[in-house]
């Protein structure tokens, strides 16, 4: 359980997560994250960063148990391991290539949406649920995979979205079989690795300066937003609710958790 990194190839390092069951990560999971990406970009060595998860989903958001039972601290605390994990992704000194299966959730659209490819399995499921959470946050990434208004119509329903629909849109570069997803990550890392890295790093650069929206600032406005809703007691009045159908049967190891 925890944070891994490998090199399946030269040129290639893999940044894989582990947090049974649904990867809701943990506020110490995000910085683990955060540091693994920035060590892989950082080496000389790497051309290309695969993210990938392990078990039933490519991730679920934050732990809302932990949440909930840390305080206004814990809350800091996400705000703060989820932002530079988000930044970590975004600022990778080379490209980064998410490989995502199953469901993609809350702090899963931050990373997505901060990297530079998505490669995805036919059944990955791609939503901000945040308003059902009592949170707020992760817009300014899904914004960067489908267009404005359909970005406002996803984040007030907490609809999701599938795989084919975001390939329609653009945003994701392959829709493969689950079996295949691997290989075909593996397949456009190694297509990009091909290129000079010296080179590479200078395009990631070049690219992320001439990106329209400063995405860490404009994260940390967004969290600003849940940190009030927290203080008003609007978020734990969401919260509570979490985990309970309409019968208020208890559901909550059915979900992971979500907020961004």
């Amino acid at each position: 359980m925890g944070v891994s990194t490998s090199s399946p190839e030269k040129g290639i390092a893999s940044v894989s997560v582990s947090f049974p069951p649904v990867n809701a990560l943990p506020v110490a999971g995000w910085f683990a994250l955060a540091d693994a990406v920035r060590a892989a970009g950082r080496d000389p060595r790497t051309r290309c960063v695969v993210l990938s998860a392990e078990g039933r989903g490519f991730n679920a958001g934050v732990d809302i148990k932990e949440l909930r039972a840390g305080g206004p601290g814990a809350l800091v605390g996400v705000n703060r391991g989820c932002s530079e994990a988000f930044a970590a992704v975004h600022e990778c000194e080379v490209p980064v290539v998410a490989a995502v299966h199953g469901f993609c959730l809350g702090g899963g659209i931050g990373l997505v949406g901060n990297a530079d490819a998505i490669v995805a399995s036919e059944d990955a499921t791609f939503g901000l649920p945040e308003l059902d959470r009592g949170a707020l946050g992760a817009a300014t990434h899904l914004a960067r995979l489908v267009p404005g208004h359909l970005m406002r119509a996803l984040y007030y329903t907490s609809r999701t979205v599938t795989a084919a629909e975001l390939h329609a849109h653009g945003s994701v570069w392959r829709v493969v079989p689950s079996a295949e997803l691997r290989s075909a990550a593996l397949e456009l890392a190694r297509e990009i690795a091909a290129k000079d890295g010296e080179l590479l790093r200078l395009a990631k650069a070049a690219i992320n300066g001439i990106d329209p929206v400063d995405v860490r600032r404009s994260y940390r406005f967004e969290q600003g937003f849940t940190f009030e809703a927290s203080a008003l007691g609007v978020a734990d009045r969401v919260r509570n609710t979490f985990g309970q159908d309409t019968s208020g049967r208890d559901t909550s190891g059915e979900e992971g958790g979500a907020d961004g």
